[in-house]
C-alpha cells in the first residue's frame, strides 16, 4: 500500500468518524440529561443520577396530548399528501419535457416558499372562508409542501419504471385500473412507504408552518417551544429518548424480518 493510498483511508476514516460523531454526540448528550437531577436539561454540572424525569413525563398529561394531536396530524397529512405527490408524479412523468420543465417549477415551488409565508397564507385564505386554526388547517398547510417531498420520490422512482410493461398489460386486456394496481402499484410500493414515513416525521417535527395555523390545538413541537419560554425540564429529553428507542427497535425489527423473508427465500429457491 503506497503512501497516497494510506493517507486517502485515513482521511476517509477521520471524515466518518467526524460524520458520526456530529450526528449522535447532541443525541448522547440530551439522552445522558435525561438522568441528571438538574431541574434543567444539561449535564454539566452533574447534580446526580435519576429516573424521576421518566415520571415526570408519564404524569405530563398536556405532552401525551400533544404528542397524539401530532401523531393525528401525522396521519391525516400522509393520507392526503401521499395520493396527491403520487398522481402529480404521474402527470409529471406523463408530460413532453418542455412542458414538464415548467410544472416542476410549479409543483415544486412550496418547497422554496418560507414556512412563515405558507402558514400565515393558508391562515388568511381559510379565515376568509370562515374556518378558524386547527387540526384541520395544519392538515392543509403541511400537505402544501409534504406532498412535494412525495412527488419527488415517486418521481425518482417512476424514472426506472419500463413503460412497455404497461402497454403490454393493457395489450394483453388489461383495464388502466388494472394496469395501475396490478403493475406500477407494486413497482411504486418502496417508494410510497418511503414517502409516508418521510411524511410523518415531517409532520411530527414542523414548528414554522403550523405555529400559525394550530389554533387552539397544540402539536408536540408548539408544546416544546412553549415550555422553552416557560421552564423546560428533563421530561422532554425522556420523550426524546424513548422516541429513538422506539425508532431503533423498530429499524432492527424490520431488518431481522427483512433477512428472515430473504433467508426463507433463498431456501425455497
Amino acid at each position: 500500500m503506497n503512501a497516497a493510498e494510506t493517507i486517502r483511508k485515513a482521511l476517509f476514516g477521520f471524515y466518518a468518524l467526524a460524520f458520526f460523531l456530529y450526528l449522535f454526540v447532541p443525541l448522547a448528550v440530551m439522552g445522558a440529561a435525561t438522568f441528571n437531577t438538574s431541574r434543567f436539561p444539561t449535564v454539566t454540572p452533574w447534580q446526580g443520577t435519576t429516573l424521576q424525569w421518566f415520571d415526570a413525563l408519564w404524569a405530563d398529561t398536556a405532552m401525551w396530548a400533544s404528542l397524539r394531536t401530532s401523531i393525528l396530524v401525522a396521519l391525516c397529512v400522509v393520507a392526503v399528501a401521499l395520493p396527491v405527490g403520487t398522481a402529480a408524479a404521474l402527470v409529471l412523468t406523463s408530460l413532453h419535457a418542455r412542458a414538464r420543465g415548467f410544472m416542476y417549477a410549479v409543483m415544486v415551488s412550496p418547497l422554496l416558499t418560507p414556512g412563515v409565508v405558507i402558514g400565515i397564507a393558508t391562515l388568511i385564505l381559510w379565515r376568509s372562508l370562515g374556518v378558524g386554526g386547527g387540526v384541520f388547517l395544519i392538515v392543509v398547510a403541511q400537505t402544501s409542501f409534504i406532498a412535494c417531498y412525495v412527488m419527488l420520490m415517486i418521481t425518482a422512482r417512476l424514472q426506472r419504471f419500463d413503460r412497455t410493461q404497461e402497454e403490454a398489460a393493457l395489450g394483453l386486456g388489461a383495464s388502466k385500473f388494472m394496469v395501475f394496481r396490478r403493475v406500477l402499484l407494486p413497482f411504486l410500493r418502496p417508494a410510497l412507504i418511503a414517502a409516508a414515513l418521510l411524511a410523518i416525521l415531517q409532520s411530527i417535527e414542523n414548528y414554522n408552518t403550523t405555529l400559525f395555523v394550530r389554533g387552539f390545538d397544540t402539536p408536540l413541537t408548539v408544546y416544546i417551544a412553549t415550555q422553552v419560554r416557560t421552564g423546560l425540564t428533563p421530561a422532554v429529553n425522556a420523550l426524546a429518548l424513548v422516541m429513538i428507542i422506539v425508532t431503533i427497535l423498530g429499524a432492527v425489527g424490520y431488518e431481522v424480518a427483512r433477512r428472515s423473508r430473504a433467508g426463507r427465500k433463498t431456501a425455497e429457491a
